[in-house]
């Protein structure tokens, strides 16, 4: 991974914002891997970006920073007392940080704990706002780089064989309860030396698919039984996360659940035919309305979403007013139409996509297993 190229680009940002220093934060209270795309350091840690183009870290666990951080300089947390403010005002310090200088603080701070930095840090203009450094950040990860891209497509493939694996030990009888496949998921990825899972798998037998994600996310319930049953889940890679559902529908199938697997199928070839450069993510989301609310239904969710360090991301492609996203080239996102009745279940079809240069590719190989 490139991480100084990375950073290079936020001092650009920070250079047009007449910026001094900019403050990361990833803890337990406020998570942001933000720093970890930045300089490969996996979490808890602060990080600050200085106008000289310098980068000091401040990890909680400085023996797995020296492992995997990219940055000029580090230092344990623990020599600041593991607080926040006092390891700012060293920083600003160490810096050289001129008085009166911006620093920008995380957006998600807590309006008392600004407060707090701004009393015991008069000397400099402490700044925190909504379209700051996150909001630039986010933007620069929603086109992924060669280095993603690359290990997408790892990541994708991996995917696929366990996609695969749990097709057969479904069918063969293998895997009979949501338990079952939850746990199996996670051993395959481990298998695969991939990190674990992307989040906490879904998986929702036919008693319980009527939720778009079910409570609890699983039981020792059956699973795959008559009707539909939903699957979602993504694996780990590189700290990259996939995610697809697959539906699996056991007949005798009645007539309105026939007829949702054939409209998530339509709506799915219908976005994915809409998939290019410049295309409104808005306008991708509406065409899928359309087409449900022609059959009298409607999608009670977003069409899908961008993925990556996290599993939600920008872009998102919902039909929400205020969703000006547009698709560009080097962006990874799912698009997973579903339909759910609280009598004849649910049912979800989510694939992972890339939009590059040449057209869009669908990178996983989720499917509608019929039993």
């Amino acid at each position: 991974m490139d991480y100084l190229k990375r950073q290079e680009k936020l001092y650009t940002w920070m250079e047009t914002e007449e910026l001094s220093l900019v403050m990361l934060q990833d803890n337990e209270e406020r998570r942001d891997t933000s720093i970890l795309w930045l300089t490969g350091h996996p979490g808890d840690a602060l990080l600050f970006l200085s106008s000289d183009k310098k980068a000091l870290l401040v990890p909680w666990d400085i023996n797995i920073a020296k492992l995997y951080a990219a940055c000029d300089f580090m230092v344990p947390f623990a020599e600041y007392a593991l607080d926040p403010i006092s390891t700012l005002v060293s920083a600003a310090r160490y810096f050289k940080i001129p008085m009166s200088g911006k620093i920008e603080i995380p957006s998600c701070t807590p309006y008392p704990d600004f407060l707090q930095y701004v009393d015991k840090i008069p000397d400099y203009d402490i700044i925190c706002r909504k379209d700051g450094a996150k909001s630039e950040i986010e933007r620069l990860r929603m086109i992924k780089d060669e280095d993603e891209i690359h290990i997408y497509r790892v990541l994708s493939t991996l995917t696929n064989q366990i996609i695969d694996a749990i097709e057969q030990n479904v069918c063969n009888g293998q895997l009979k309860t949501e338990t079952d496949v939850a746990i199996f998921i996670e051993y395959e990825a481990r298998k695969l030396n991939c990190e674990g899972t992307g989040f906490t798998t879904l998986a929702a037998g036919a008693e319980r698919s009527f939720g778009i994600h079910a409570f609890p996310p699983y039981t020792a319930a059956p699973f795959a039984g008559q009707g539909l049953s939903i699957l979602d889940f993504g694996i780990v890679f590189h700290g990259y996360t996939s995610d697809v559902t697959m539906t699996f529908a056991r007949g005798p199938l009645s007539k309105s659940q026939e007829t949702f697997l054939g409209l998530i199928s339509k709506a799915f070839d219908l976005a994915f035919s809409k998939v290019k450069d410049g295309a409104m993510c808005r306008t991708i989301a509406q065409s899928v309305d359309t087409l449900f609310k022609k059959s009298k239904i409607s999608m009670p969710h977003g069409l899908g979403h961008g993925i990556g360090l996290q599993a939600h991301e920008a872009p998102f492609l919902r039909s929400r007013a205020d969703n000006e996203w547009k698709l560009a080239p080097g962006m990874i996102f799912t698009i997973e139409p579903g339909l759910y009745h609280p009598f004849e279940g649910g049912c979800r079809f989510e694939n992972d996509i890339l939009l590059t240069e040449n057209g869009a590719e669908i990178l996983t190989r989720s499917k509608i297993v019929r039993l």
